[in-house]
């Protein structure tokens, strides 16, 4: 029996896959838990668009990272902070300082997760840092800490501060569009899953209907047969 795997179930495959199994199984174990629907012509249809759609998104995606990496590769990243003795920062530098100076570089915005750092970094100097962007890119960038002079800090404009302030705002909005397009894909995926599930089940009550009325139409037709037989032995008798 072909069924429509509507979860990842170890050792059968992923959600989305078109397997034969055993009818007992499906109909004992995967239908009613929701697992899996009838693979019906209708249904292996949406099921191979949908995968289609998925995998051209992906490759999109892919295209996407690709180009990113290019962007990251080699560059140099140069932060500043207060030190003491023995060019000892004050505080540290950590994954989300990197994440943020580079994303301003950049103009794209790089989750601090993305950012290889085992640790904060509390000595000034010079550091080779990768960029986790997916399994086989990881772009290498220059981490340059120096030290931060108090006059440096004053002689910022007021300009610059408000510059440093929009491209915060821009950034922070960018983040926020991002969240809204993956909450929408993901509601789209969810009808999606929906609605296949919903045609799973009116497929399955179309077919134990017909199964229904050939089980009556068998029965009427064997009543008719007995009817006949008990007439012509009454008429044998007369």
């Amino acid at each position: 029996m072909k069924v429509v795997l509507l979860e990842d179930l170890p050792g059968k495959g992923r959600a989305g896959d078109i397997k034969e199994v055993n009818k007992g199984y499906a109909k004992n174990f995967l239908l009613p838990r929701g697992l899996a629907m009838v693979a019906t012509p209708t249904v292996t249809k949406q099921v191979e668009a949908r995968l289609e759609r998925e995998k051209l998104e992906e490759s999109v995606d892919r295209d996407k990272l690709v180009e990113l990496a290019q962007q990251i590769k080699g560059r140099e990243i140069n932060l500043k902070a207060r030190m003491g003795a023995g060019e000892r920062l004050f505080g540290s530098i950590t994954a989300a300082d990197v994440a943020e100076e580079l994303s301003r570089a950049i103009g794209s915005v790089i989750d601090k997760k993305k950012i290889d750092m085992e640790k904060p970094l509390h000595q000034a100097g010079s550091y080779e840092i990768g960029v986790r962007l997916a399994g086989d890119l990881k772009p290498q960038i220059t981490l340059v800490i120096e030290e931060e002079k108090e006059e440096e800090e004053e002689t910022k404009t007021e300009a610059e501060k408000k510059a440093e302030k929009k491209k915060e705002k821009g950034k922070k909005k960018e983040t926020e569009k991002k969240a809204e397009k993956e909450t929408e894909k993901k509601a789209e995926k969810e009808t999606e899953k929906k609605a296949e599930k919903e045609a799973g089940k009116k497929a399955e009550k179309k077919k134990e209907k017909e199964a229904g009325k050939k089980a009556e139409k068998k029965k009427e037709k064997e009543a008719g047969k007995k009817a006949e037989k008990k007439k012509e032995k009454e008429e044998e008798k007369d």
